[in-house]
């Protein structure tokens, strides 16, 4: 977990995509406003700050509520003139963008026709039950479900939709039934802030018992003999700090800390291995890790560590069998390598080199079954899946790709419960073509498809072209860019372009299918998806080249692909809207201060723009965990002279700004609301080009936004309507 990753719903995977065509077309003008609004001018309190020798001044960090923890777990006990502010804002990007509700209302509607209203997840075997969840027409939430593999009724697990009545905010993070099937668990966040609260349901009873985990991360599992409950505490503070156990059907007074994280930079987490024969408790951040196991046998046994921490080496463990199998970068994998280790002899010094380190082929995930062993690979920006078979099998440890034709795709695997099985579940879709289930016969080789995401208002993938592009770095560097438009737009500039980019903690952008983008694309917009170096598009090293002491990287690679698009016919400054959330917030905000006019607008979704001042601040949920990604500016004179060099908000000076819309979630508790509010209100203050700056904060939400699959469809409908209004300056 980390503070400016934008977050995916379980919903996401169910979503879908068409071709309407638009009744407002690119070219018509915005209806016009009669008058102008006047935007909100926020009070200025200089506030001094010394560190490190160095001196700067903040004349908005009153907008930080000093009592920021408790807001997170009750967002009513904002500050007064911080919420009147917040509020004031609003009500000023409503204003502004009033001539765009009708295009605003257009385009939700065209994203909910291309949602199967009652979808439904492609069911997963275990054991006698097959495990789902689906959606009921016109449902905001899903519903959790099992059915016997003999046949017979459904069996509701949980609905979530009538759980979610009454509440602003109702989300759930992990769910998962116990492995003896008589138990169904699930973490529950209603405020957005990321604090759970696990329950624990009888299936038998369908009661809910009492007691449940409080103050959680979500994150939790069973032990495989269904007995005991393991979960991640959450502190004051927001972090994961503690690993706690109790029996299934306990109480809080049951409870037995098992382990208690030193590092306040580390996150933790358990859960179980595939071969359910242990416990696992991960720890680690950005540049060391370490494991502890437990005995799947003995599972009140205090954790052992698998392999002492050691700065600098990564490692994750998974237990094949009769012995285990390491993903790790240590002895210089940057691009990490498969290693193997006795079962009882867990140590670094019993590592043996199984998949070794090959430069360029990124080995991203792992999956063990019985009698095969799967890898996810990223070459070259694609991934591709790669299956090997048990050594003491009948195909005695031979290994085969699974191959793919487009030439730009994405693909992933989906987890599932049986460990002695041969076959795995991935799911394949590329930018023009939608989603598409596959069970495939590890032994056999034969895919079967299971379910291709159904577009109700109608997608025909011929209709539009993908294309892989490269745009050369300052430095050389060949940075990728997928394209998406309809077939046959003209490459002569006059096109509309949409650029988006993140590039931050080795995230990889794929070249996905979404439902979303055809708002943009059938109006004759030009979809390009940057991956700048901080992403994980080339490997490990494409991460490592972007990060601290090189993380300016990630902007001039962007604002190199932007060029690159101008050049060949992509668009132009004034017909181009640069779009990034969390990570890709702040990469928003430093383009924006670097190469103001290369874009007509900017659209900075929960941005982490303040990062001098987070990463000053050790009370915040995620600062310490993420020093090792961007520098410790309180220690580190080196590390604080390079993060004021970039810092958006730092870095804000008179100059034409374009329009920028900032948007951002009360009880975010990654990027903090003050982030976009105190950028905004530095903003307006310095542009001197006229264009607006609007600020959109969801006061009953966190860093994902709302939390209903129809609602976030708004929230994104307000920001494509957004970048129409700036190409057309639709305010003039």
């Amino acid at each position: 977990m980390n503070r400016r990753q934008l977050m995916t719903s379980a919903a996401a995977a169910l979503t879908s995509s068409s071709a309407l065509l638009p009744e407002i077309a690119f070219g018509s003008p915005m209806p016009s406003s009669p008058a102008r609004p006047v935007p909100p001018v926020a009070k200025k309190i200089p506030k001094t700050i010394e560190q490190l020798g160095r001196k700067r001044t903040d004349d908005y960090a009153w907008m930080k509520d000093d009592n920021w923890q408790k807001v997170l777990r009750d967002p009513s006990l904002i500050k007064a003139d911080v919420k009147e502010h917040l509020t004031a804002e609003n009500a000023y990007t409503k204003a502004m963008l009033a001539s765009t509700e009708a295009l605003q209302q257009k385009m939700f509607e065209e994203m909910k026709g291309r949602i199967k209203e009652d979808d439904a997840s492609v069911p997963a075997k275990d054991g006698p039950f097959e495990y789902y969840t689906r959606y009921d027409k016109g449902a905001q939430h899903p519903i959790h479900a099992r059915k016997s593999v003999a046949g017979g009724a459904e069996q509701v697990l949980l609905d979530e939709e009538t759980e979610s009545k009454g509440k602003a905010f109702y989300q759930v993070g992990a769910a998962t039934h116990s492995p003896d099937h008589k138990l169904y668990a699930f973490a529950v966040d209603e405020q957005g802030s990321e604090v759970y609260r696990i329950l624990v349901k009888d299936l038998a009873t369908g009661k809910v018992l009492e007691s449940p985990v409080e103050s959680t991360t979500g994150d939790f599992c069973f032990s495989p003999d269904s007995q005991w409950l393991f979960w991640t505490f959450r502190d004051d503070n927001g972090r994961p700090a503690k690993i706690y156990r109790r029996p299934a059907r306990g109480t809080a007074k049951d409870d037995v800390l098992i382990y208690d994280e030193p590092d306040e930079g580390f996150f933790i987490g358990v859960g179980a291995t595939s071969s359910d024969k242990y416990i696992v408790i991960s720890c680690g951040n950005q540049e060391t890790s370490e494991a502890l196991i437990i005995p799947a046998a003995d599972p009140t046994a205090k954790p052992v560590i698998f392999h002492p921490r050691e700065v600098g080496v990564r490692y994750e463990v998974e237990h094949w069998n009769d012995h285990w199998v390491i993903r790790t970068n240590a002895d210089g994998a940057v691009d990490w390598k498969l290693v193997t280790a006795p079962e009882a002899a867990t140590g670094k010094a019993n590592w043996k080199d199984w998949i070794p380190h090959q430069p360029g082929r990124l080995i991203s995930g792992t999956m063990a079954f019985k009698r095969w062993f799967v890898r996810l690979e990223k070459v070259d920006a694609l991934n591709r899946v790669t299956v090997t078979a048990a050594p003491q099998g009948e195909n005695g440890g031979a290994e085969h790709v699974i191959g793919f034709d487009e030439a730009a795709y994405a693909l992933s695997l989906e987890g599932g419960y049986e460990y002695d099985t041969d076959t795995v579940r991935f799911v394949y879709n590329s930018m023009t073509t939608p989603r598409q289930w596959f069970d495939y016969d590890m032994k056999s080789r034969q895919r079967t498809l299971r379910k291709t995401q159904e577009i109700p208002s109608g997608h025909d993938p011929s209709q539009y072209e993908t294309r892989r592009l490269n745009a050369k770095a300052p430095d050389g560097a060949e940075v990728p860019i997928f394209v998406l438009m309809k077939k046959g737009t003209k490459l002569d500039g006059s096109a509309p372009l949409l650029l988006y980019g993140y590039g931050s903690y080795g995230m990889a952008m794929e070249p996905s299918f979404s439902i979303r983008n055809f708002s943009l694309v059938d109006r004759g917009w030009i979809w390009a998806t940057a991956c700048p170096r901080g992403g994980s598009e080339k490997g490990w090293g494409w991460f490592l080249d972007g990060k601290k002491f090189k993380k300016k990287n990630t902007f001039t690679d962007f604002i190199a692909c932007a060029e690159h698009l101008h050049a060949a016919g992509y668009g132009k400054p004034e017909k181009t809207v640069a779009y990034g959330g969390s990570a890709g917030g702040m990469l928003m905000g430093a383009i924006s201060n670097m190469r103001p006019d290369l874009f007509a607008g900017i659209i900075a979704a929960v941005p982490f723009v303040d990062v001098l001042n987070t990463m000053s601040d050790t009370t915040l949920p995620l600062t310490p965990p993420e020093w090792p990604e961007w520098g410790n500016p309180l220690e580190d004179k080196e590390a604080y002279d390079y993060i004021a060099s970039y810092s958006p908000y730092d870095n804000v000076t008179t100059k034409p700004y374009p329009a920028v819309l900032a948007t951002g979630g009360l009880s975010d508790p990654r990027v903090t609301y003050w982030e976009p509010e105190k950028w905004t209100a530095k903003l307006r203050e310095h542009t001197t080009s006229g264009n607006p700056v609007l600020l959109k904060i969801n006061m009953d939400a966190g860093h994902g936004g709302a939390s209903g699959r129809f609602d976030f469809l708004k929230e994104i409908a307000l920001d494509y309507a957004f970048a129409v209004w700036a190409v057309e300056k639709g305010w003039a």
